[in-house]
């Protein structure tokens, strides 16, 4: 017998099972998906870094 595995949505921390009958995982629904789409795109939430480049006039892609 296998063991279930469950997660939080990261959305309304909701028990959500992470397998094949959740498609939406680790989210508990579309909805809450979408929220978090959402989210990212307004820039609410971002990945942390130690400079911004769009910040930096002296940014290039080139190594120094």
């Amino acid at each position: 017998m296998s063991e279930v595995l469950t997660v939080e949505c990261p959305t309304c921390c909701s028990t959500v099972v992470w397998g094949e009958i959740n498609p939406h995982r680790p989210f508990c629904s579309k909805r809450c998906q979408l929220i978090d789409l959402g989210e990212w795109a307004s820039e609410e939430k971002r990945i942390a870094s130690q400079s911004d480049s769009s910040e930096n006039d002296n940014w290039s892609e080139q190594p120094e």
